[in-house]
């Protein structure tokens, strides 16, 4: 049988984060942990306040299920997210740690790590880039000099827009993606495309609101930067209508449910040309590591949680050269600290 154990933790920033919905200066994220035979497995789900789903809900939803999920006979984890995915519909969060986990497990069951059982090349992990929150135009340009990275991400969103991107693009020769966050309307989108073109700027995530279909197909007609889906591609079903308005797609392991799922929005995207990004929603090395096994399945990596934050819950991920480098242990590879 199966056994659970799980924390909720508030990991500190070493800023604070700021973006188009608002600013935080702790990261909540629950750790799930997975014991069979004597072997210990970890997920992790940080929680999303524009998502509805808290640490404490996670834990709420994990107690209801705990007899019945402790009972699962584990077998291989795509079979345990498909029996997670029906028993917990409504919490792709808790769903994603536990997934997580399961794939840990798995690894380490096989004795083998994970992107050696995806048979994923890791001498083909992307750069991942650094994110700069949105800050007054000095404050950010004091990050950029803090941080030197070949690429940035820069969350955008507001009236400074475009003296911020002028100056951060005038201070370093470094590759620039930009992530609004949904925080432009269609006009204002349209009005900084040309300046944007300008600039450089690698693709813009995003741009508008998630319920701007529409409007998203005719900026997708008018750009000549790639636009990536972020919180308009939540789960697999959400590819298909991202198609015409977007030219990619941003999976986060915690909002689609789960490694199981993104494995599929990748391939789906791949069959429909779509770019594919994976994204991080700031965890700590512990969830890093999942997303960089599965980076060389992509084109761009945005995987830098545990450099914006203060402190981490596992060690075992390297970063050479802004490419992280993935330990040689079973399962995920990393080591959780101990006394969470």
């Amino acid at each position: 049988m199966l056994s659970i154990k799980y924390w909720k933790k508030e990991l500190a920033f070493q800023h604070p984060f700021t973006i188009s919905k608002g600013t935080k200066t702790h990261q909540p994220v629950f750790i799930v942990e997975l014991s069979w035979r004597g072997i210990k497995a970890y997920g992790e789900a940080p929680a999303i306040s524009y998502y509805n789903i808290t640490t404490e809900k996670m834990a709420e939803d994990l107690e209801a299920k705990r007899t019945a999920i402790e009972k699962f006979s584990f077998t291989d984890p795509k079979r345990f997210w498909h029996f997670l995915h029906h028993l917990i519909p409504n919490n792709p969060f808790l769903v994603s740690a536990l997934d997580m986990a399961g794939w840990d497990l798995f690894g380490k069951i096989r004795r083998l790590p994970l992107h050696k059982i995806w048979c994923t090349d890791i001498d083909k992990i992307p750069l991942t880039d650094y994110t700069i929150g949105m800050d007054v135009k000095e404050k950010m340009l004091e990050k950029i000099q803090s941080h030197p990275a070949p690429i940035y991400k820069i969350k955008v969103g507001g009236k400074q827009d475009l003296e911020i991107l002028e100056a951060i693009t005038s201070t370093t020769n470094a590759l620039i993606r930009v992530d609004a966050n949904a925080g432009w309307n269609f006009q204002q989108a349209v009005e900084l495309l040309p300046e944007l073109e300008k600039f450089g700027i690698e693709f813009i995530e995003q741009p508008l609101p998630i319920d701007q279909w529409q409007e998203m197909a005719e900026l997708k007609k008018k750009s000549n930067i790639p636009l990536i889906a972020d919180e308009s591609c939540v789960f697999l079903k959400d590819i298909e209508p991202c198609i015409n308005s977007f030219d990619g797609i941003n999976i986060k392991l915690t909002k689609s449910s789960g490694i199981t799922p993104a494995i599929e929005m990748i391939k789906l995207a791949r069959k429909n040309n779509m770019k594919v990004m994976l994204g991080c929603m700031n965890e700590s090395t512990l969830g890093t590591s999942a997303i960089v096994h599965l980076s060389p399945l992509v084109d761009y990596l945005d995987a830098d949680g545990p450099l914006l934050l203060q402190e981490d819950l596992a060690s075992g991920l390297t970063l050479k050269d802004h490419v992280w480098q993935l330990p040689t242990n079973p399962g995920l590879g990393i080591v959780v600290k101990e006394g969470l």
